[in-house]
């Protein structure tokens, strides 16, 4: 084997090393050749007394013995291949490479770890075919020892005949690597893959690295204290991936608390994070105290040397002092000592580290609140007289693509359902308070009886008061041109009540597949005060049983290619070919499929199914009946005839006709016109409601021993379960439900 390149000035082994001039200090130029004096990257081994005891903290940063002042060291090695990838002729001895044995006629693949055959060997063909080259990746090589080497390898199209490469491979310098290092960390939030990308950095001081993490980080608690019995450490990140003794740590297990303690205390001395060194095995286990425990930490019975450095932040304002987040380990043989330099460079990449570590649980923090928020406004399970499934899919996994678009769908009195959509400007946080509290408010207020046109005047308010000097804008978030859909299902008249504030309009289904959008009068949107102020429109539609409703967002049928309009006829063109007897859930998710694929979202996707099935007439009635005094006689006994059908107890017969002859009786005398009476009986509870012209509301208040009125509603308030007030167009209608 040749130890030494072509002589020849324009050779890839010149080109490479003058370009690395630029990383190496001046009046120390660095061999361009492999020579026997090169200077090893080990220097002599100081003096035992000058050398830190084990477990001793780390001088402070800026100490004299920094990189610069180490000796000069060749980092540069070249590998040419033919095209079969064989290797013709190479250059190793530079001493980073030591260990790293490449052999005339064997595979350059024998150099790499397993796990990295398949991805380089592909890239060498590549430039084999193509004659492009490849420069400046990050790759590791395999050491006749089984440890890795990390360094920067690109691959150049040789301009011989016969068509090769050549390999160089450039040993990671320190300050070279940190720059690297700190440029690639922190490009993710994932906490996980931030401690990945800082396991694999640390590879360059060691043969293993491990990054193990507070509990809190994982949760996105907030660390405000520093206590050693709180501290629960999990494994975040090990690298190399290889095969482990049984009973060692590897990603996702949980440290004993006894080790959890025994590393948070060993590097916070004297009440402040440092870094320190155990120099041998015996030292180690000294430590350790425990068998289990190194069996836990140490990988494997070789003797070992490693350092522990804290992942360290500043603690929130009033906090005694700065918070460990977790600690990391790099373990490398005895013989190789760590020296001041190094434990410099490794305390500077970890600090870069701990604050995208500190980022990123702050955002898994954001990211957690958001989706709980979404999960408890997603729609809960239908009833007997409606199905109802529904898909929200974010832009981004993270909490920038969550919190815009939502839908609900809730009970009402009377046997009614709301269905509810809307898109709330922008996404994050911001947008997921407000869309929170807009649902929430629109929940309240469809229950307290109030119609679809009522709700979204005063979701209008609301967002106009949120968008104020105060509290909107002055925080650099405005809610204005949200939009927001209604629809009020009836099973009994099997009729919707729907009012739209700017939505995109809902497709219904009919039984025979017919299909139509519910287009309202055009309205700009929730708390658009600079637009003319015009009442929210309300539509009322028959949807007989078997008819399908779709509510949904704008991502769903937006594309940039097309119209919007586009978009909504494929809507309606998939949701006209659901049969009554497909999962409504599955159908969901493959209309969503289909318009929406993931990869390609560019807003978020919400869709909300709703099959109507309708209440059996047979379990309903309605009368109608003139207000004057025998109105409660006739009510009763309508009543009495209806609820022996169906096959009441004496007990629950006799509560309900009190109920119903009281709501007449006060239909009669506090309001006006007709009265209608209507029965519901879904399973065991009965739900009766009684409607007049009137619009006083019914209150329920504390009455003197005196008073000959006001006891109706305290007969009412104590023999049902709920009762309350719904507005009509004509006037009110009071509801009432009972356990039968």
């Amino acid at each position: 084997m040749d130890p030494t390149p072509s002589s020849s000035a324009a050779s890839p082994f010149d080109m490479v090393s003058g370009a690395l001039t630029d990383y190496i200090p001046r009046g120390k130029t660095t061999q361009a050749t492999g020579s026997a004096g090169a200077q090893s990257d080990t220097p002599a081994r100081p003096p035992a007394d000058d050398r830190p005891e084990a477990g001793a903290a780390v001088p402070e940063a800026g100490g004299a013995d920094r990189p610069e002042a180490g000796g000069q060291e060749q980092i540069l090695a070249v590998v040419s291949l033919d095209r079969n990838l064989k290797i013709t002729s190479c250059n190793l001895d530079a001493a980073p490479f030591a260990g790293v044995t490449a052999e005339p006629g064997t595979d350059f693949a024998t150099l790499l770890p397993p796990g990295d055959v398949a991805t380089v060997t592909q890239r060498l063909r590549n430039a084999v075919e193509t004659r492009e080259a490849h420069v400046a990746r990050v790759q590791r090589l395999r050491r006749d020892d089984g440890t890795d080497l990390v360094v920067s390898m690109s691959i150049l199209p040789s301009a011989a005949r016969h068509g090769g490469l050549t390999v160089s491979l450039i040993a990671m310098a320190r300050r070279l690597h940190l720059y690297a290092s700190a440029t690639a960390i922190g490009t993710s939030l994932d906490i996980g893959e931030t401690a990945q990308s800082l396991a694999q950095s640390l590879l360059a001081w060691g043969d293993v690295a491990a990054v193990d993490l507070d509990f809190a980080v994982w949760t996105g608690e907030a660390v405000t204290e520093q206590t050693h019995e709180r501290i629960r450490l999990r494994r975040a990140a090990l690298v190399p991936d290889r095969p482990w003794p049984k009973g060692y740590l590897t990603c996702g297990d949980n440290l004993p608390r006894e080790a959890s303690r025994l590393l948070v205390g060993a590097v916070t001395r004297d009440d402040l994070p440092q870094a320190i060194v155990i120099p041998d095995r015996e030292a180690i286990e000294r430590v350790l105290g425990d068998p289990r425990l190194v069996r836990a930490l140490v990988p494997g019975n070789l003797p070992a040397t490693v350092a522990c450095i804290p992942l360290v932040v500043e603690g929130p304002e009033g906090a005694p002092g700065p918070v460990v987040l977790g600690v990391t380990e790099v373990w490398r043989r005895p013989e190789r000592p760590f020296r001041d330099s190094e434990l410099f460079d490794l305390q500077e990449l970890v600090a870069k580290t701990a604050r995208h570590v500190d980022l990123a649980r702050q955002h898994q923090r954001e990211h957690a609140q958001v989706l709980a928020l979404q999960r408890r406004l997603l729609p809960r399970a239908g009833s007997d007289t409606i199905e109802v499934a529904s898909v929200y899919l974010p832009t981004t996994p993270d909490s920038a693509g969550v919190g815009g678009d939502w839908v609900n769908s809730f009970p009402l009195p009377g046997d009614r359902t709301a269905l509810v959509v809307g898109d709330v400007v922008g996404h994050g946080l911001g947008a997921a308070a407000t869309m929170g509290q807009l649902s929430m408010e629109a929940r309240a207020l469809l229950s307290a009886g109030l119609g679809p046109g009522e709700v979204l005047e005063r979701l209008d308010e609301t967002v106009t008061l949120l968008d104020d000097t105060d509290a909107g804008l002055a925080a650099g978030y405005s809610a204005l041109g949200s939009t927001c859909c209604i629809a009020v299902y009836d099973p009994v008249d099997h009729r919707v009540v729907l009012s739209n504030a700017g939505h995109l309009p809902p497709v219904l289904v009919h039984p025979d597949g017919s299909a139509r959008t519910i287009a309202a009068q055009p309205h700009p949107g929730l708390g658009a005060e600079f637009a003319v102020r015009e009442p929210f429109d309300v539509q009322e539609f028959s949807a007989p049983p078997g008819s399908l409703l779709a509510l949904y967002t704008d991502g769903l049928v937006e594309e940039q290619a097309a119209s919007i309009d586009d978009g909504i006829d494929r809507l309606t063109e998939l949701v006209r070919g659901v049969h009554p007897w497909d999962d409504l859930q599955a159908t969901a998710r493959r209309v969503v499929g289909e318009l929406a694929p993931q990869g390609r979202l560019r807003d978020d996707v919400t869709l909300l199914l709703a099959r109507m099935t309708g209440r059996r007439s047979r379990d309903t009635a309605t009368w109608q009946l003139p207000a004057h005094e025998g109105t409660a006689a006739r009510a009763r006994s309508l009543a009495s005839s209806l609820l022996r059908r169906w096959r009441t107890s004496d007990q629950a017969r006799d509560r309900a006709l009190l109920v119903i002859s009281e709501l007449v009786t006060n239909a009669v005398r506090f309001g006006s016109g007709p009265v209608t009476v209507r029965l519901v009986k879904a399973g065991d509870h009965l739900s009766c409601e009684v409607g007049d012209t009137g619009n006083g509301r019914p209150r329920l208040r504390r009455g003197d021993v005196l008073d000959d009125s006001g006891r109706g509603l305290h007969v009412i308030h104590k023999l049902t379960t709920r009762w309350g007030v719904r507005w009509t167009n004509t006037g009110k209608a009071v509801w009432a439900e009972l356990d039968l």
